[in-house]
C-alpha cells in the first residue's frame, strides 16, 4: 500500500527561473508556429504536422533532449522541463508527434537500461532527425505480437492497433511475446515487412494507425518486457497537454463573455455565466495540482509515480472535458461552427482521454494501488 501522505519536495512542485524562461519562449513560438490556421493547414498534409518548426523545437529550442542523458545527445534536465513544453504544446494542439517520439519511445528506451539501443536512437530523437512510437504497450494485457528468433535474428508478427503516429514513424518500439515472455524490441519499419494503415480518427491532429508486422526484423532491447514506468510517464504528459488545453479554453471564454454583449451589457456579467467559469477555474487548479505531482514523481523517479500518474490521468481528463465543453457552449452559435477553433479541442479532449486508459479505468486502478480496492477487481 502506498502512503496516504507521501514525501516529496515542495519545491519540485513549483516552477523555477529556467522553466519559467522555457515556457515564455515556447509560448512565443507556438503562437508563430501553430496557431488555429496552421493547424488547420497542417492536417491537411500527407505527413500531418509541418518538419520546419518541429526541426527548430528540437534545434533551437532543445525540447526534445530536455528529458534525455547528456550521454546520449541530450540536454540532461528532467522530465519537469519537458512537461513545460508538452503543456504548452497543448495549449495550442501542436501536431507533431511529440508524445509518441519524445515521450513513450525515449522513456521506453530510457527505461530499457539498454546502452547500445540508447546510443543508437536517442541522439537521433533529441536532435529531431528520427521520429519513433511504441506497439503493443498495454500493460493489462498479453501484447498481440509475437517475436520469432530466426538464423538472421529476431522478427516479429502480429498487429497493433491504433498506433500513435504508426503510419509515419521513423523507429517503433515494440513489446512483443516471446517464449520466455513479454520482451522490446526496437523495428525500423520496412515497406515489405511492416504494412501501416492510417485510421480516420475524432482527433486529426493527433494521428493512429494500425500496424501489422509479417515478419519484420527487429532488434532486442533490454531485459524486461515491463513497460509501467514508460506508460505511467505517458499518463504524465498528457496530463500536462491537458493542462495546456483547458487553459486555453478557459482563457478563450473569458475573453469572449468579456466582449459579447447581450441585453446591453456582457454575457460575462450574469452570475450563471460566472458560476461556470469558476467552476472550469476550479477544477484547473486541481488538474494543475495533479499534473504538478505526477511530474514531479516521473522527474525524480518516485516510488509513488503509479498513484500519481493514474490520479493525474483521471483529474485532467475530467477537466478538459469539462473546459471544453463550456468552451463550445459560451461561445454559443459560433462554438458550434467548424470555422471555430473549440471543436478541435473537444475533438483532441474525447480522444485523449482513453489513450492510457479511461477515466474510470484509472480510478479504478488508483484504488487497487492504495488499498481501497482487491487487486482481483482490476
Amino acid at each position: 500500500m502506498h502512503s496516504r501522505h507521501p514525501e516529496i519536495d515542495p519545491q519540485s512542485l513549483s516552477e523555477t527561473d529556467e522553466q519559467r524562461e522555457l515556457r515564455a519562449v515556447l509560448r512565443d513560438f507556438f503562437t508563430e508556429t501553430s496557431g488555429p490556421e496552421d493547424v488547420r493547414e497542417q492536417l491537411a498534409t500527407p505527413r500531418g504536422f509541418d518538419e520546419a518548426p518541429w526541426a527548430r523545437l528540437a534545434g533551437e529550442i532543445g525540447v526534445h533532449g530536455l528529458a534525455i542523458p547528456g550521454e546520449y545527445g541530450g540536454s540532461g534536465f528532467t522530465f519537469a522541463e519537458l512537461a513545460v513544453a508538452l503543456e504548452e504544446s497543448g495549449r495550442v494542439l501542436y501536431c507533431a508527434p511529440v508524445l509518441p517520439t519524445v515521450v513513450l519511445a525515449a522513456q521506453a528506451l530510457l527505461n530499457s537500461e539498454d546502452r547500445q539501443a540508447c546510443t543508437r536512437y536517442l541522439p537521433r530523437i533529441a536532435d529531431g532527425t528520427l521520429t519513433a512510437t511504441v506497439a503493443g504497450f498495454d500493460d493489462a494485457a498479453e501484447p498481440g505480437i509475437s517475436a520469432q528468433h530466426g538464423a538472421s535474428g529476431w522478427v516479429l508478427r502480429g498487429a497493433a492497433d491504433f498506433v500513435l503516429d504508426g503510419a509515419g514513424a521513423d523507429l517503433i518500439v515494440v513489446r512483443a511475446q516471446t517464449p520466455d515472455g513479454a520482451r522490446l524490441f526496437a523495428c525500423e519499419p520496412l515497406v515489405g515487412t511492416c504494412l501501416r494503415t492510417p485510421h480516420r480518427v475524432l482527433d486529426e491532429t493527433r494521428r493512429q494507425a494500425r500496424v501489422e508486422f509479417r515478419g519484420a526484423p527487429a532488434t532486442l532491447v533490454g531485459e524486461s518486457g515491463d513497460v509501467t514506468a514508460t506508460l505511467d510517464a505517458g499518463r504524465a504528459a498528457l496530463a500536462a497537454e491537458q493542462v495546456g488545453g483547458s487553459g486555453h479554453a478557459l482563457d478563450a471564454t473569458v475573453e469572449f463573455v468579456a466582449q459579447r454583449q447581450q441585453f446591453g451589457r456582457p454575457i460575462g456579467s450574469f452570475q450563471a455565466v460566472k458560476h461556470r467559469l469558476a467552476d472550469v477555474l476550479v477544477a484547473l487548479e486541481a488538474a494543475r495540482s495533479a499534473s504538478s505531482y505526477a511530474t514531479a514523481c516521473v522527474a525524480t523517479a518516485l516510488p509513488q509515480m503509479p498513484v500519481a500518474a493514474s490520479a493525474a490521468a483521471a483529474v485532467c481528463s475530467e477537466t478538459f472535458r469539462l473546459a471544453t465543453a463550456e468552451y463550445v457552449q459560451l461561445h454559443g452559435g459560433i462554438g458550434f461552427t467548424w470555422e471555430h477553433p473549440a471543436h478541435l479541442y473537444v475533438r483532441r479532449a474525447r480522444s485523449a482521454e482513453v489513450l492510457f486508459g479511461t477515466t474510470d479505468q484509472n480510478r479504478a486502478r488508483l484504488a487497487q494501488l492504495v488499498g481501497l480496492a482487491p487487486r482481483s477487481a482490476a
